[in-house]
């Protein structure tokens, strides 16, 4: 539901920059995730800003107020859905709070922590993203008049993509990953090749979920291991 906030002393949206004025605080782990929501940001008026978990989160929040927070569900030191029961339940409470996740089934438990919205993964369509914190701007910080939405798709850095590549075989080459960290690296591999459109990356985080669900992750911790190596022995693009 919208909330009626003002935005006291936040310059004016425009048709070209709707979301001018805001500031965004993406609170998210993935480097690649972060590149393409920085590009829509910049496409669309708004400053952001990034932590890459909660403890950052924190640590950012208790500096400044954004007007947007926008968590991941799956981090490093914990679940989204912590931060965003402490946002929600926050006096003064932020403006707008939504959640992102590349697993579609994270909406709900988002919503009943007090999240405003939910942003599926991945992310790179302008006119979507706008979309989906312009329905929980208020009517006075919009722009005027008609507006057409936007069809660009956002191309993020693929260095970015290798960075979320080189700190997930950290994880899954250590001497034996424990269980959380395991469940960790599948679901943030999964979530990074979401965004990056490869299937093949996504199908083998997904194996070593479900392996890990049958008590026997090693074999398939160490085809994702080989894959995620093989990627990044690719050279880069220019």
């Amino acid at each position: 539901m919208p909330i009626n906030v003002a935005f006291p002393g936040a310059r004016a949206p425009t048709v070209d920059r709707p979301l001018l004025g805001l500031t965004v605080l993406l609170v998210e782990d993935s480097r690649f995730a972060c590149e393409a929501m920085r590009l829509l940001c910049l496409r669309s008026g708004a400053r952001i800003r990034r932590a890459d978990s909660l403890h950052n989160a924190r640590r950012h929040l208790r500096v400044y107020r954004p007007d947007v927070v926008i968590a991941d569900l799956g981090l490093p030191d914990g679940s989204g859905i912590e931060l965003i029961v402490e946002l929600a339940q926050a006096n003064p409470r932020i403006d707008i709070l939504l959640a992102t996740s590349g697993d579609p089934d994270g909406e709900r438990p988002a919503m009943e922590a007090g999240a405003d919205g939910f942003i599926a993964k991945p992310i790179a369509r302008l006119g979507e993203f706008q979309a989906a914190l312009l329905a929980h701007v208020p009517a006075e910080r919009q722009p005027d008049g008609p507006r057409l939405l936007p069809e660009e798709v956002v191309a993020p850095d693929r260095l970015a993509f290798r960075d979320d590549l080189s700190l997930a075989v950290q994880l899954l080459r250590s001497d034996w990953p424990a269980d959380r960290e395991i469940a960790y690296v599948a679901q943030f591999l999964g979530g990074v090749a979401q965004s990056a459109g490869d299937a093949d990356l996504l199908a083998a985080a997904e194996a070593l979920m479900a392996a890990r669900g049958e008590g026997g992750a090693g074999p398939a911790l160490d085809r994702l291991a080989t894959l995620v190596e093989g990627r990044l022995a690719e050279p880069a693009s220019l």
